[in-house]
């Protein structure tokens, strides 16, 4: 199952790079007119898809808090944005990969989502949230994750 997924996400990457190289913006009237079923889903990910796409090299995770809640705790591989600075910040994000939105539940994660689609990105939130994330990411699961994220480092 595993590699399905994995040459599902690849291919998918490809087409995504290709279309990557060159940003094109979307105004937010445009896309709330063209906001259809397959879009919503294909504007979330979940812990165990969004796992295996950072494994995988295809996405970065950019978790949106604020700075001090990302002190008090965070995922040490993700990148830390905050909502308020992402307009400032554009930059720091590749525009060859997935960018996911992350914050504890999705709210934050879903404003921030919205705003990198407009500006051209090829982003997703992740809509079980980083406490999901947590409390997957314990025991057996956190050694396979963290040995798979440091293959060909």
């Amino acid at each position: 199952m595993k590699k399905t997924i994995v040459l599902m996400l690849t291919l998918t990457s490809l087409v995504s790079s290709l279309i990557a190289s060159e940003l094109k913006p979307l105004n937010l009237e445009e896309y709330v007119k063209s906001f259809d079923l397959k879009e919503r889903t294909k504007m979330k990910v979940k812990t165990a898809e969004m796992l295996v796409l950072l494994e995988e090299k295809e996405a970065v995770l950019i978790d949106i808090r604020f700075k001090e809640e990302y002190e008090v705790w965070n995922m040490p591989f993700s990148k830390n944005i905050p909502l308020n600075e992402l307009p400032n910040r554009l930059d720091e994000l590749p525009k060859d990969k997935l960018i996911i939105t992350a914050c504890p539940h999705n709210d934050r994660a879903n404003i921030a989502r919205i705003y990198l689609k407009t500006k051209g990105y090829n982003v997703r939130y992740l809509s079980d949230g980083l406490l999901k994330v947590a409390d997957f990411l314990r025991g057996d699961n956190a050694v396979e994750f963290l040995q798979e994220l440091k293959k060909d480092n």
